[in-house]
């Protein structure tokens, strides 16, 4: 599997990014689909996620044995492969315990598309139980919930992501924690405007772009490497 060292460094500096911006914590986990095989890269259940190299990125097969690597992979690591038994089109998956939008997801509150770049995250999904997502029958419940949707709030847990790459689910995940910050500060003042559909359809096809995509990665990045 070191044809795929790549990857496993860019699952690298993803999740140390998203633990900086507290959007990931001591449990997070991103995985990448191996192409043509029912396999999944993913950093291991005792990786510390603000302390990643290559060697805590394992890989698994869709019913979590080990393939590649010396470490178990995290307990949810069904969320990943329902998700992919299920989505084609998906060759990514996040799951996150982010801050401000896990707020929402506690108090039964919608988290709306309330800034333009929210417009990319499509219908957002919630899942009604509160509980680790460690067994199939769980997974599969969440993948059905999820559908082909791009985010799943977890009731008073988090949220999943699922994308076309590595670059897109990072994305999609400070853009649903950024969109549930500016939310809740709105809040305090009043009601916010939330996007229209049309708004939504607009900004959207605008801002799902590689090279924009690609811009927030790099600012992220640029701030992880200046603190090193």
């Amino acid at each position: 599997m070191s044809e795929f060292i790549e990857q496993k460094q860019r699952l690298v500096d993803a999740i140390m990014m998203l633990e900086r911006a507290e959007v990931i914590d001591f449990n997070g986990h991103f995985s990448w689909r191996v192409p043509g095989r029912d396999h999944l890269l993913i950093n291991s259940g005792k990786s510390v996620r603000s302390a990643l190299t290559v060697d805590d990125i394992v890989t698994i097969d869709f019913d979590g044995n080990l393939i590649e690597g010396d470490a178990v992979p995290p307990m949810e690591f069904p969320i990943h492969a329902e998700i992919y038994r299920r989505r084609a089109d998906v060759q990514s998956v996040v799951h996150t315990h982010p801050v401000w939008s896990t707020l929402f997801s506690m108090t039964g509150r919608h988290v709306e598309p309330v800034i333009m770049q929210a417009a990319v995250l499509g219908e957002i999904r919630r899942f009604g139980k509160t509980a680790s997502i460690n067994k199939k029958p769980l997974a599969e419940e969440l993948a059905d919930v999820l559908g082909p949707h791009r985010v799943a709030m977890l009731k008073s847990h988090g949220a999943v992501i699922a994308a076309e790459g590595i670059l897109e689910a990072f994305v999609l995940a400070f853009y649903l924690e950024e969109n549930a910050h500016r939310q809740y500060l709105a809040l305090q003042l009043g009601e916010p405007m939330v996007l229209s559909p049309e708004q939504v359809e607009t900004i959207g096809r605008n801002l799902w772009k590689p090279n924009l995509l690609q811009k927030v990665w790099d600012y992220h990045a640029g701030k992880m490497w200046r603190e090193r």
